[in-house]
């Protein structure tokens, strides 16, 4: 297989392509973030691409969203999701039109490299790999919503109703602006706000908040 890997972690970028190169694949490009992702998967087209969901700058869903702009530019392939964390948002985006070719494991729960690679195989044959972890979260995604919250998102949505900028929000609940910036990214993603340059994430937030 020729491979792309995509992943802010230098360590596990170069020890994952150094134990898929051992087993005779070709990893033709190893990258740190989601623009240099979408260089690579154009400039080598690879069979499949190993990307990381949350990358720089925000490390939040950078590489979510970079495959799924890659399976729309390259439809042949294969996207395996790898990651420590569960984006029920727009890995749902990623599997609608059709799962083959896609797959989904978790960092914490691939205990054995053929297992991965065996994974990697299918994905890129057109097959699908999904942790059972995701499919549960997948499934409940449709339940989800301002009742997914947690306490200090609740609290950050809730001045946002307010009219408070992140300014004000950081200083009423003693925290860094950066805190807050990445309470109100958790926020859009468990609402399904996706970035759009029509709708106000925002303002669509407050409005699901004041009709919960």
């Amino acid at each position: 297989m020729r491979i792309v890997i995509a992943d802010d972690a230098a360590i596990l970028r170069d020890g994952l392509a150094h134990l898929l190169t051992a087993r005779g694949h070709e990893v033709v490009a190893s990258v740190g973030d989601a623009r240099g992702l979408r260089v690579a998967v154009d400039g080598h087209r690879p069979d499949v691409a190993v990307i990381d969901i949350r990358m720089p700058p925000t490390h939040t869903d950078e590489g979510l969203r970079a495959a799924i702009e890659l399976r729309r530019d390259h439809p042949g392939l294969g996207i395996l999701l790898f990651s420590q964390y569960v984006e029920t948002r727009y890995a749902t985006d990623l599997l609608a039109g059709s799962p083959a070719g896609v797959g989904y494991l978790l960092k914490e729960r691939v205990g054995d490299i053929d297992d991965f690679v065996d994974a990697l195989h299918r994905v890129a044959s057109g097959g699908t790999a999904l942790d059972p972890e995701v499919v549960g979260h997948l499934l409940n995604a449709g339940r989800q919503g301002v009742g997914a919250l947690t306490p200090r998102e609740r609290e950050v949505l809730g001045l946002m109703a307010e009219g408070r900028t992140n300014a004000a929000i950081a200083k009423t609940l003693v925290v860094s602006d950066r805190a807050v910036e990445k309470h109100i990214a958790n926020i859009f993603l468990k609402l399904g706000l996706a970035p759009s340059g029509d709708d106000h994430r925002r303002v669509l937030a407050v409005l699901r908040y004041l009709g919960a």
